[in-house]
Parts: structure tokens; sequence; C-alpha cells
């Protein structure tokens, strides 16, 4: 059996899927990928929107029968795999492959920490302890384990983080509950699979353990898919980084507490120490300032975070002597005593001196804070990782070219010796499209481009009848802008936060004329077909936010190359993601509508011609009149 005789006319594929249209660029790429497995080669593809590429890469994977990981840039992804698209090719391959879903530890119920914390009973609110009991109840019959399947609690609870395990407070083979552990349990059934369905963030979790000699999370493979491939440099950067967080203080503190209180051992002394450490991180906290920001670490420390800093570390000093000495009375006061040694050395670490060739920075959010080394270059580090794995490697996503050139992408991963392929979208933008770009609109960066957007927009929607996306490079341009809306149209509104994604997107598609209002995670991995999606309206070009440390140093690293940032860092990043939010709005051969980029930066300034010119080729006006005459065909 062949690609061909799957995807070619008459073919495999058509005789389970009512209506499907053999697509050559579909073809083409599941020969690439095939070949690439046979051979171990790597592979880099663009499949432009309506390729088909998550067939084009399954059905080489079926077919050649290799032990492989499919790797996705998001949970919704591999969901839609493994529910919706596998089964239909078990349908052509019945018994021959078996396939499994794997995501991390996080998102599966660990039975320890429930029966942990139900012990403790020291909750913040009546609403936890409820949620707590309501957990415990729903993990006595899952099969699974996997919290997506208690959908009556909330995807964003606290409670989350309570009942679910890190590497650093796992028990691991010496858990009481081991034999019943859903992760060890799943992980087991992952090492048996011929296929398991991943995410990039498990897929270099795994990597990084294995680097700090953790042990292999992941089977061994002979090929590697990355879907959603555009992701990949973020997110390799991450977990390419050293990072502690203030949760990781103060989960230690109350573990500690907890296995304590078991013992009595030196209680009233370890009660003390592990209270004066959430006190001073929380206090650390608060000298951050109240803002939350993204900032790099002061090579000059205010006096405030340096006395709490030091707070820290002292007591983090007593409690790994207290620990030193109680650690033989269980496994779990080892793994805390373990975990003390561990935050001790990573603390000292990040609040000191920077490296080399390292961005050395810290985030705050509401309640919390972080602080990392992030390599600026992560090209070599996965340079590494794929010449020690003889494997093949394949990265495909829609958005991978600036101007039909994969130079970001390769360069930033380290990919310059990988075969590259380019397959255009096979829809009939000029017929199926139209791009406005409203006149008159200020500056986007005006204080009062949103009000002045927002009053351009309302004609469009009418003429739409809603079913619109309105994309956003900020959440506070979303909040302004969605209570501006909400006074002005009588569609449905539909606003990021207020329900969990996946329930938005269900309610946008039942209502069939509602406005939903989004940020960075609408501008990708979103599928709607049909006439409920008629219009997509973007509101600033994605330009990355110049104040992020991260981005300033890559910045800095090229100025001292003598490489313009702008255009060879900062312009292709933005370019990629605006392809990201306009692949939202034409994803069938019979879909039809208008896409509304409100920057007048698109046509004002010089660089807005590669914008443009890296879009698929739709017709173009700047005429109201227009976009209503398109509507009312």
């Amino acid at each position: 059996m062949d690609c061909l005789s799957v995807l070619g006319q008459d073919g495999l594929l058509s005789q389970v899927i009512n209506g499907f249209i053999p697509r050559n660029s579909q073809i083409e790429m599941a020969k690439a990928v095939s070949k690439a497995m046979q051979v171990q080669a790597s592979l880099i593809v663009e499949a432009g929107t309506g390729t088909g590429k998550t067939f084009a890469y399954l059905i080489p994977a079926f077919i050649n029968q290799k032990k492989t990981i499919i790797s996705t840039g998001t949970k919704n992804l591999q969901d839609q795999l493994f529910f919706k698209d596998i089964p239909i090719l078990k349908k052509i391959f019945p018994g021959r492959t078996k396939v499994v879903l794997l995501k991390g530890r996080s998102n599966y119920a660990c039975l320890h920490r429930i029966e942990q914390n139900i012990l403790d009973g020291r909750f913040s609110s009546k609403k936890l302890v409820s949620e707590l009991h309501e957990v415990k109840e729903w993990s006595q019959i899952t099969k699974s384990g996997d919290i997506a399947e208690l959908n009556t609690v909330a995807e964003d609870s606290a409670i989350w983080p309570i009942v679910t395990s890190t590497a650093d407070n796992c028990l691991g083979q010496e858990c009481e509950f081991y034999k019943d552990c859903f992760v060890a349990k799943v992980r087991k059934t992952a090492s048996d699979a011929d296929i398991v369905i991943i995410n990039h963030h498990l897929y270099f979790a795994d990597l990084s353990l294995q680097e700090a000699g953790f042990g292999e999370i992941l089977p061994a493979v002979e090929s590697v898919i990355f879907d959603e491939a555009h992701h990949l440099p973020d997110i390799a950067s991450q977990f390419f980084s050293t990072r502690i967080t203030s949760r990781q203080l103060i989960e230690l503190a109350k573990d500690t507490e907890i296995e304590i209180a078991k013992d009595a051992s030196d209680i009233e002394t370890c009660l003390k120490i592990t209270d004066n450490l959430q006190y001073f991180v929380h206090e650390l906290r608060r000298a951050f300032g109240s803002e939350l920001k993204k900032s790099p670490w002061p090579k000059l420390v205010d006096k405030e975070v340096a006395k709490n800093i030091e707070f820290i570390k002292n007591n983090l000093s007593d409690l790994e002597k207290i620990l030193h000495k109680a650690q033989v009375s269980s496994k779990a006061l080892e793994n805390c005593y373990k975990r003390t040694i561990k935050l001790i050395e990573n603390f000292s670490l990040l609040t000191g001196e920077t490296p080399d060739d390292t961005v050395h920075w810290y985030e705050t959010y509401a309640q919390s804070f972080s602080i990392q080394f992030t390599p600026i270059v992560v090209a070599d580090e996965f340079k590494q990782h794929m010449k020690l794995n003889k494997r093949s490697w394949v990265f495909t996503s829609a958005t991978l070219t600036v101007k039909k050139s994969f130079s970001l992408f390769v360069n930033t991963m380290g990919l310059e010796d990988s075969p590259q392929m380019q397959l255009l979208s096979p829809f009939d933008y000029k017929k199926q499209a139209l791009l406005y770009v409203p006149r008159g609109l200020p500056d986007a960066r005006d204080p009062v481009f949103v009000d002045k957007m927002v009053d351009s927009v309302i004609p469009i929607l009418n003429a739409s009848q809603g079913k619109a996306f309105i994309l956003f490079t900020s959440f506070r341009s979303l909040s302004y802008a969605s209570e501006l809306l909400q006074e002005k149209i009588d569609f449905p509104i539909l606003v990021q936060g207020s329900m969990p994604k996946m329930e938005l997107i269900e309610k946008f598609k039942e209502l069939g004329n509602a406005v939903l209002m989004g940020t960075s995670s609408f501008w990708y991995g979103v599928d709607v077909r049909g006439d409920a999606l008629s219009c997509v309206i973007i509101d600033k070009l994605p330009f990355a936010s110049p104040d992020d440390p991260i981005l300033q140093a890559k910045i800095n690293l090229l100025k001292r190359k003598n490489i313009d940032p702008f255009q060879d860092l900062q312009l292709p990043s933005a370019v990629l993601m605006l392809k990201q939010g306009v692949g939202r709005l034409i994803r069938d051969v019979k879909d039809r509508g208008v896409l509304v980029l409100c920057d007048p930066r698109i046509v004002g300034n010089r660089y807005g011609e590669t914008f443009l010119n890296s879009l698929p080729k739709m017709l173009r006006t700047r005429e109201l009149n227009k976009v209503r005459e398109f509507f009312s065909i």
C-alpha cells in the first residue's frame, strides 16, 4: 500500500469520507513525509490552509509502521487527532496500529495529592473544599484520570494544581498509590504503542528531564512529526531555560507542613519556618511592584527585593536542616528534602549573576512570580538533540515562511540542512475572500485608536450580520473594545475568558450570528467552517512588545552581528503571526469571508507590502460599499 492508493481518486480515504476530494498538494506532501520516514531524514513543510496536512502525515505513519511520536502545538489539536482523525484511519487500517494519547502529568489526577489534601483539610474557601471532594469521587470511577473528563469543575479552578502532581513532588514507585497511578498507566501504555500523540510542551519537558538525568518519559521512537511547528521556537526556548517560581516555593512549604504533621517531629519549629517561607515569598512578590510585567533582572537589585531574597534563602537553609533529619521518616519527607536542596541551588543561581549568552529575567502575575535564565539562541541545543537521536524529523505548519523564505524558522531551530517544501492553499481566495482596510483610522499607537477602530467595524458587523471574529494583540485592547461594543451592536458578543475556549467556539457555532472577541490563543488552532464565521477583523499588526526581555536580548545580539533586527526578526515574526490570524477565515472550499485589517500601517508603511505579499492572494479594497456588496451576494 502507498499514499496514492489511500489519498488518490477512488482511494481508500474516499470510501470512508463522504465527498472526499483528492488534492495534489496533499498527495505530494504525503509522499515526501513517507520518504523521510523510510530513510530517517528531516523535512520542513509549509502546507497552506486546506492542504489536508493532517492526513498527509498520519497516513505515512500508518503505512510505514514506524514507531512514531506526533507532537502538536496545542491540546485541542491532540484531541482532534485522537478522537476525530485517527478513528477514520482505523477504518482503513483495522487492528494494525496502536495509537495512544499522552498528555503532561498536570493533566492527570494524582491520587496521593488528593488524599494528602483531604487529610490536611486546610483550604481558603468552601468552594475549594467542595471541588476537592468532587475530584475525589470522580477519581474513584475514572479510567483515564484525565482531568478534562471532569467538566463540572472549571478548567482554570485553583483546585487543579492541588490535585495533580509535578516532576518535583511525584513520589514515583515509592508512592502508596503507584499501582493505580494514572500517569504511570498511560505512560506504560504509550511505551507499547505504535503512534503516540503528545504536545510540544511534553516533548521538550521529556527532553529536559533526560538531560537532567531523571530518565525518559516518552518511549524511544523512529519518527517524530511536529505539527503546528511554528510554536517550536518559543516552546523550545522555555524548556532550555532554568526557572524557579513562587508556586514551587509555596508548594514545598505546604507539602512539608502536611508530611511533618503526620510524624509530629519538630512540628512547631518546622511550622514557623514554613510559615515564614510563605510570608517572605509573598513579600518578594509585593516588592516587585503591583504591575504585571516581564522585565530584565536588574544588575542592582532593589533593597526591598534584596532583603526578601535573603530571608527566603535563610528559611530554605533552615528547612533543609530540619528535613535532613526528618527525611528518614517517610518517602514523602525525603522527597521534600530533595526538593529543598534543588530549590536552594536554583534560587541562589537565579538571584545571582547572569551567565553569558543568557537572558536573565523575571515575570510577575497577579499573586506570583517566576525568575528565569533563557538562552538567547536554542538552535545549537536542538541541532545537537537531532544529531544524537537518529530518526526521521518532520516539521509542518500552515505558517513557516515569510516572502516564501523559511529562514526565520530554519535559523532559529538549527535546521539549515533540512529539505524544505512549500505547498500553497488549494482555496481560491480571489473568489472566496476580500481584504478590506478601513480609511481614516489613526495610527495604531494613538490613544484613541481602539475607540475609532470599534466605530469603524460596526457597519462591517451589520453587513456580515455578526458571524465575526475580532482578534486583538493585547488583553487591554480586548477588554476596552468589548465594553464599547456591548452598547453598539445587537449581535451576541462572546469574550475570551468568559468561558473555556472550546466552549466559546461551540457557542459561537451554535448561535450562528455571534461576534467572538479574543487575543493570541484565538489567532491559531481554531477551525470554524461554514456560514457561522464570515468575517475576521484584526486590530493591529502583531508586533511583539519591544519591552519583552527575551526579544530585547535577541535584538541586541543581532545588532552586535550588524544584522538589522527589524528586518530579520521583528517583521518576520509579526508576519507569521498575522498569517495565523488570517488563516481563521477560509477553512473550506465553500467558505466565503471578509478579512479586515484595521492597522493603517499595512498600507502606509514600506513594510506593509511584506505583510500583504505573505498573505493569500485575495481581492483588496478600502471602500465599505465593496464589503457590503460582497456580503449581499
